[in-house]
């Protein structure tokens, strides 16, 4: 396993820096620097002894320049410096890899779509060595050497942000300076592991009913079957009854509270709303169905190669609610990243619901939210966020984990099952091997491939963590900053098995549907959408993602929250149900 510094480490440099980091005490830490900085005196080391541990270079030698006499510039100086200091004090986590890639000499075990491929599940060695020397290097000109299969570009990216917690601060421990207590980025399942033999069955039950409306699955045989096999594995990760049982209305939902409540799509997908004066009936076009791809040997081997296969998904024009796996897909494939999330905005707007009872504008005589906490701050901060979340993301996929794709695993479950194994090194658990998920596709496309939603499969970059996931657990969190989260939703909705309509929700849970519940379960809709149900993430990668993306913007939040003249103090519930506090006071 590939590990940068060790948990031990973290602990012992998060105990130095814990109190500096967040709370009332991470206040006082910035208004000394502040003091400092508006002074006029050099920040050095001495200033910041009792604060860090090991950074010796943090802030050393900054000094506002003499010719700055203006009150405002300084302290704006002072809120930016002491924001940047607070951050780099923040330690580095291991950053613990699976261990595929050193496993398997082959890399079939490894992300390696694009690149040239010598056979099914294997990449060409030497190609992959230009691969890893860009990687390495990172250095623009060993990008353009990577020997590559065919016209498709790798989806790259590794980028600096001046707001919240750098990527490389994230990892296998928890993120307390950023209100996160448990690990943030785990190492994924590896490949031999009962838990991706899991994750692999679950994705071949997903593919069998991509045309089956979630609110049919009750009475689908397809769903009954895929919930009895998952109900008789240890490692599964997703929501169980009472009796430890996976049922078929559980299927493909989220671990988080809310994600069990109510109909499967969130009512942030479904309820009519404007954007400005523009209506939003919220029915889109989705993709026909019945029309699969990647499920024979030269399709699927093309499209490792990164070359155009001809084929294109073909549209549905009879506009629908998302009521379906294929549907929740065609909206990611084609999706703004933050585009169910602004929309949630609007929606929240429309519904009426109020704002966190933090807002420092709740109940005052002569003011109201605007710039900020009002409604430019709200829709400004969700779209922010949301390229820190990408960038932040980006970092993980490539220059840490490097996960394949579940189509690659298909593949490797395909070589094994055809014979055809000892032509890749990696291996399988029993689990999937055995499972009828993979006989019934087999059954259904004649081969053993996973079928995907996309005739381009995936996107050109790695599986683990997923950007649409990160995205969300950011922007889900700065919606809950801003809004009430226990607001009961009026008058919930559910789409028609055909998507066609809405009809009125008189589940015994309606009273039920918070907001806060129906925003996490959007980012699982969302990232599931793209994920397990069109064929190209899987489950771990979102559970992971959507952490990433909360601790993410948390940190933006206090960062940000010295920013703001308002006093103010807000409390928003996390996804695993406890609460972060964001003040300036």
């Amino acid at each position: 396993m590939n590990t940068k510094n060790t948990v031990a480490d973290i602990e012992t440099e998060n105990q130095s820096i814990n109190n500096a980091a967040k709370g009332s005490s991470r206040r006082r830490f910035l208004g000394q620097v502040g003091a400092a900085l508006t002074g006029g005196v050099v920040l050095g080391k001495a200033h910041l002894a009792s604060a860090q541990s090991d950074a010796s270079d943090a802030a050393d030698g900054i000094r506002l320049p003499a010719a700055v006499i203006d009150h405002r510039v300084k302290k704006s100086f002072a809120i930016r410096v002491g924001s940047a200091t607070k951050e780099a004090l923040i330690p580095v986590p291991p950053h613990t890899t699976n261990g595929d890639e050193e496993l398997y000499p082959d890399k079939s075990g490894t992300y390696t779509k694009g690149i040239l491929q010598d056979g099914i599940g294997l990449v060409n060695l030497n190609a992959y060595q230009t691969f890893k020397r860009a990687l390495n290097s990172g250095r623009g000109a060993d990008f353009e050497n990577i020997i590559m299969g065919g016209t498709r570009t790798l989806n790259g990216g590794l980028a600096f942000a001046l707001e919240g917690s750098d990527a490389v601060q994230f990892g296998n421990a928890p993120s307390r300076a950023n209100q996160e207590n448990g690990i943030i980025v785990a190492p994924a399942p590896a490949v031999a592991s009962e838990a991706y033999g899991t994750e692999l069955v679950e994705m071949y039950w997903a593919s069998l009913l991509r045309d089956v409306a979630f609110t049919d699955y009750a009475s689908n045989e397809i769903a009954a079957q895929a919930a009895d096999e998952l109900s008789g594995m240890p490692t599964y990760a997703g929501p169980r009854d009472a009796n430890g049982n996976v049922t078929p209305d559980l299927l493909f939902r989220g671990p988080y509270p809310g994600d069990t409540v109510g109909p499967y799509i969130s009512q942030f997908y479904l309820i009519p709303t404007f954007l400005g004066a523009q209506g939003m009936s919220q029915q889109m076009l989705t993709y026909a169905s019945g029309v699969d791809y990647m499920t024979d040997p030269t399709t699927f081997q093309q499209v490792q190669n990164g070359i155009d296969t001809g084929l294109r998904n073909q549209l549905d024009l009879q506009p629908r609610y998302v009521h379906d796996g294929r549907g929740l897909g065609a909206y990611t494939h084609l999706d703004v990243l933050y585009q169910a999330y602004f929309t949630a905005y609007m929606v929240l707007g429309t519904m009426g619901a109020p704002v966190n009872p933090g807002n420092p504008y709740v109940g005052s005589r002569t003011q109201n939210g605007f710039g900020t906490f009002g409604g430019p701050d709200f829709a400004a901060a969700i779209t922010a966020v949301a390229g820190l979340a990408i960038n932040n993301v980006w970092y993980q996929k490539w220059y840490i984990h490097l996960r394949h794709r579940p189509e690659s695993g298909g593949a490797i479950l395909r070589q094994i099952l055809t014979g055809n194994g000892g032509t890749i090194d990696a291996t399988l658990n029993d689990n999937v091997l055995n499972s009828l998920a993979v006989q019934s596709s087999f059954n259904r496309y004649g081969d053993y491939f996973l079928s995907q939603a996309f005739p381009e499969g995936s996107p050109t970059h790695p599986a683990y963590p997923t950007g649409h996931g990160t995205v969300a657990g950011a922007c889900i969190t700065i919606l809950k900053f801003f809004f009430d989260g226990d607001f009961v939703i009026p008058n919930p909705v559910v789409p028609s098995s055909d998507g066609l309509s809405l009809l009125p929700y008189t589940g015994g849970d309606a009273g039920q549907i918070t907001v806060n519940g129906e925003l996490n379960k959007l980012a699982n809709n969302v990232s599931f959408g793209h994920g397990i149900h069109s064929g190209i993430h899987w489950r771990s990668d979102t559970d992971s993602s959507i952490k990433l993306g909360e601790a993410l913007a948390i940190s933006v939040l206090q960062d940000r929250a010295l920013t703001y003249n308002e006093k103010f103090t807000v409390s928003l519930t996390k996804i695993d149900g406890t609460t972060a506090t964001i003040s300036n006071q």
